[in-house]
């Protein structure tokens, strides 16, 4: 399948027509051919959307949750499309892709619901005869950087909220899965937005650095919204910073799921199975770390065990659960995780196999500082076990990590768990649930090296807008000379 660049409107070429090829995890056979944008195409996409910035800006809230409410239906009739591409692109099983595509279209359409809420305030002046107000306007250009793993969602996300407060946007692809991406701003152009108002940029992978830093650079880009790894983001952040541009950075996770001495053991053994084997594990939310109370340790250990080796894994075009791996430099370092941990003496539990790009859910008990797995985000289905003496304890563990994302807390005390929750150093805790979960009215974003900001309904609004102080005065009002 070949995918060009969407400027003004219009799918376009590269420059000197250049491309890249990206291949299917699973079956090695070429997936998508995408335009290989240059810094000219970057700069071409950006100046597109910098023109139809004043009109789009202008239109009433009425117009354009109507065009983004049609875009949410678009996107829904092209749940087939986006799963075969979002299979053959990023290896992902059928259930995640159409999940992807009804949590998008959900965000299209609360960032319509999202049009008449951006609001102001009067604020009382002390100065006589002055009417004074608080007013959200649109920033201007925004920059959107999505990644591969949950694409449908968070390439939607980079850009529905920043239309709804009226700005105009790029949306630069993974390169992973540049058909996924470019297949939304096709759903944007049918649903009538125009010309100009959403452009998408795919590149060479070897050209990423580059295409980001005009992107960036770029005057008429006034906001930037990046989901990725934490490595990638302190980047982002730098360059971002340089320019004096706020940044909305969604950042890596390591989530804690705490399972307290007093849990309902079999609800914490079923939140935890989604929540780390969900997608092979690779999700920003992905339940990373195990933090389970001594006193019931052994029989949450064997529950969840018994569960993981249960759990299908293989062709995601299959029945099955866990579907391929980005890559196979993924599955590579899955295998070196569980190696090192067994070598420093951890157990290993359940799975620990590998076929190709595919690893089995794997479970890793006695897990301690020492062993990788403790510390690095696994991206991936293997997860380690870290047994705790207490509730003071948990929470050190469940603290003891750079990223702050999302979290969750077991016990059949809710004042406890509450207690627990309030401790936690994560954006996002859920009590007696997985710490996977999404809605799109929900704040969403992250502490500590996670990143900072918040996507998602009114939340987002003050990151896509200006807050300017606006006052109406008295001609006559007296100066002091």
């Amino acid at each position: 399948m070949d995918i060009g660049l969407l400027i003004d409107g219009d799918e376009r070429a590269a420059a000197e027509k250049a491309s890249f090829e990206r291949f299917d995890p699973f079956t090695g056979k070429l997936a998508t051919r995408a335009a290989a944008a240059s810094v000219a195409d970057a700069n071409a996409a950006v100046e597109a959307s910098a023109a139809a910035f004043p009109a789009w800006s202008r239109i009433g809230p009425g117009e354009r949750r109507a065009l983004l409410v049609k875009a949410a239906d678009v996107m829904t009739s092209k749940a087939g499309e986006f799963t075969k591409l979002m299979t053959e692109e990023t290896g992902a099983t059928g259930p995640w892709a159409k999940f992807n595509v009804m949590l998008a279209a959900n965000m299209l359409r609360e960032a319509a619901a999202m049009t008449t809420q951006i609001s102001g305030e009067i604020i009382p002046s002390d100065k006589p005869g002055t009417f004074a107000m608080a007013i959200r306007q649109p920033a201007g250009v925004c920059l959107g950087i999505a990644p591969w793993n949950a694409p449908v969602i968070l390439g939607t996300r980079a850009l529905a909220m920043p239309l709804a407060c009226g700005n105009t946007v790029v949306l630069k692809a993974s390169e992973m899965c540049p058909g996924t991406h470019r297949l939304i701003g096709q759903v944007l152009v049918e649903a009538g937005l125009p010309r100009g108002v959403v452009n998408v940029v795919t590149n060479d992978p070897k050209d990423a650095a580059a295409i980001v830093k005009a992107l960036i650079a770029h005057p008429a880009v006034k906001r930037v919204n990046f989901t990725g790894s934490t490595k990638v983001g302190r980047i982002i952040a730098e360059l971002s910073g340089q320019h004096l541009k706020p940044a909305l950075l969604e950042l890596g996770g390591k989530a804690p799921l705490v399972v307290l001495d007093d849990a309902d053991v079999d609800a914490a053994v079923r939140a935890a199975t989604f929540g780390a084997f969900m997608h092979q594990g690779q999700i920003c939310m992905s339940t990373e770390r195990l933090v389970v109370d001594e006193r019931i340790a052994d029989e949450f250990v064997a529950k969840l065990a018994a569960r993981a080796s249960k759990l299908p894994a293989g062709d995601p075009r299959g029945h099955v659960v866990l579907g391929s791996l980005i890559s196979s430099q993924a599955a590579d370092k899955m295998e070196e995780l569980v190696a090192d941990a067994v070598a420093k003496g951890a157990t290993l539990a359940a799975g620990g196999k590998r076929t190709g790009t595919v690893m089995e859910a794997t479970l890793l008990d006695h897990v301690t500082p020492a062993m990788r797995v403790y510390s690095e985000e696994s991206f991936g289905p293997v997860k380690p076990v870290i047994r705790v003496k207490g509730e003071d304890e948990a929470v050190r563990v469940a603290n003891d990590t750079e990223y702050g994302l999302s979290s969750a807390v077991f016990s059949r005390d809710i004042c406890r768990a509450m207690a627990v929750a309030a401790r936690i150093q994560a954006g996002i805790c859920h009590i007696n649930g997985p710490t996977v979960g999404d809605e799109a009215q929900m704040p969403f974003g992250g502490m500590k090296g996670s990143g900072y900001g918040r996507f998602g309904g009114k939340a987002s609004i003050a990151e896509f807008t200006d807050l300017r102080w606006l006052t109406i005065e008295d001609p006559g009002q007296p100066y002091p000379f």
